[in-house]
């Protein structure tokens, strides 16, 4: 019955939609400093109505459209409940000094001769506990660089290492938001995803380990950690540095392991860091809730804060108010905002029949599940170079081969893993994409300096096109589609 009243929409007209969000984009980026405060949600509602006009113009009801969006939008709640969750989580372990105690013991492992291997391991670290590659890259990066210049090491070989883990930490952190994205657009559990996704992950980064050390062999100059040093010394003046705080990451790895549900694990973490930070920061409490002689009151007005609002400890050093920043809940909002506004991009496209008017072409050309997954890494990088955002590089791509992938009886995580290893690390590849852009502002380097030196961000996608033609870790779907 659907295949009888499914309207067939021209190609010409599956493409407009696409092609006027690619021109918007491409404006907001030139002329907005965070296009995705607001500017990006915006032109995705308007490409929608572009798409709805058109879907009009061919017969489709408005009806269907807007159980289109709805179906889109139902599909994503797990996925923003996990980003709300995570914002909150973010917050406490700022105030408990989780994160700062993993930056501070990461600075810790810098050497001469491993400092390339090095800058990919501590990014990687803060990355990981942050989810977030834009704010590891503009603290610990930055500083990084500096250590880096001291030593004699070229800023563009330092900012692909700095890149490189940051990214990589981005990628397997349950805490980020591509990585939900991914999860979430492919149709998996989130850690489901994250698992799957380390089978390519995993040789990717320890090959740019392997090539970073060959690098840093050539600098064995002193080291002068000043930037790194005055970091450490901050952290450790303003924080109560223990072991015990690591209790509350490993409690939290625990119930990933044993797959209790993302939003139950996470929201457990932030609770913990909220009582870690009661516990051995009494006088940060105190800074956040304003000191009012009542540390009863001090603790529950400061871990709201934490919870729900903006953090900002200031200590005077730049890179470590910078680090010592968190945004709970509500720092999440963003991201959210342009989920729920792809999602009615997608879900009108999806319901007038566009997405699979432009799936078509490519899916009748990819003959094995080695050329549906090339399509799909094709495309995120496509749309990472034509629509300058990483977001749009993982929705539009995981809207347009999500069928594609059920139909061939294929897992959903191996769609999500191909979405986060082309979509999410190949954006701080080009210049005018909003990550390139806003990383070779923090680093002071060129993308094109740095690019060459970005070997995971390279390898990434190469992996999982090279896993899908040998068959390698592809995955079936527990029950066939009928």
């Amino acid at each position: 019955m659907e295949d009888k009243n499914r309207i067939n929409v021209p190609l010409w007209a599956a493409l407009t939609p696409i092609v006027a969000l690619i021109i918007f984009l491409t404006i907001n980026v030139r002329i907005f400093d965070d296009a995705t405060a607001g500017a990006n949600q915006i032109v995705l509602l308007l490409s929608a109505a572009v798409a709805g006009i058109l879907g009009r113009i061919f017969g489709v009801p408005v009806a269907s459209m807007m159980e289109g969006i709805v179906k889109s939008i139902a599909a994503t709640m797990p996925a923003i409940l996990v980003l709300l969750t995570i914002g909150a989580l973010a917050g406490t372990w700022m105030i408990s000094g989780i994160v700062p105690a993993m930056v501070y013991y990461g600075l810790k492992v810098i050497s001469p001769e491993w400092f390339l291997v090095a800058s990919v391991v501590v990014c990687s670290i803060v990355s990981v506990a942050t989810g977030s590659s834009w704010s590891t890259i503009a603290t610990v990066g930055v500083a990084l660089i500096g250590i880096g210049q001291s030593m004699g090491v070229e800023p563009a070989m330092a900012a692909g290492a700095v890149i490189s883990g940051a990214y990589f930490g981005d990628k397997v952190s349950p805490l980020s938001d591509t990585t939900n994205l991914a999860a979430a657009m492919a149709g998996t559990e989130l850690f489901v995803h994250i698992r799957h996704m380390l089978w390519t992950t995993v040789p990717s980064i320890l090959i740019a380990l392997v090539v970073f050390g060959y690098l840093g062999t050539g600098h064995q100059a002193d080291l002068s950690p000043e930037l790194a040093k005055e970091l450490s010394q901050v952290i450790e003046g303003k924080f109560n540095l223990t072991p015990w705080l690591f209790v509350v990451p490993l409690a939290v790895l625990v119930m990933v392991m044993l797959k209790i549900d993302a939003v139950v694990a996470l929201l457990t973490g932030a609770v913990l860091g909220a009582l870690a930070a009661v516990l051995f920061q009494p006088e940060i409490v105190r800074t956040v809730a304003g000191d009012s002689s009542n540390y009863l009151r001090d603790a529950y007005v400061a871990c709201l804060t934490a919870l729900g609002g903006d953090v900002q400890l200031v200590t005077g050093n730049d890179a470590a108010d910078e680090l010592l920043n968190s945004s709970g809940m509500a720092g999440m909002l963003n991201t959210v905002w342009l989920i729920l506004c792809a999602m009615c991009f997608g879900g009108v496209m999806e319901a007038c029949g566009m997405l699979r008017r432009l799936t078509e072409p490519l899916v009748q050309a990819a003959k094995s599940s080695g050329a549906l997954i090339t399509s799909t890494a094709g495309t995120c990088v496509f749309l990472n170079v034509t629509a300058s955002d990483q977001y749009l590089a993982i929705v539009v791509p995981g809207r347009m081969f999500r069928e594609s992938f059920e139909d061939r009886d294929l897992a959903a995580e191996n769609l999500s893993r191909t979405l986060e290893d082309a979509g999410t690390v190949t954006s701080v590849l080009v210049p005018w994409n909003t990550c390139g852009a806003m990383q070779a502002g923090v680093l002071s380097v060129p993308v094109m300096a740095f690019a060459p030196w970005c070997i995971f961000n390279y390898l990434s996608p190469l992996m999982t096109i090279a896993f899908g033609w040998l068959g390698w870790t592809i995955k079936k779907r527990e029950t066939p589609k009928v």
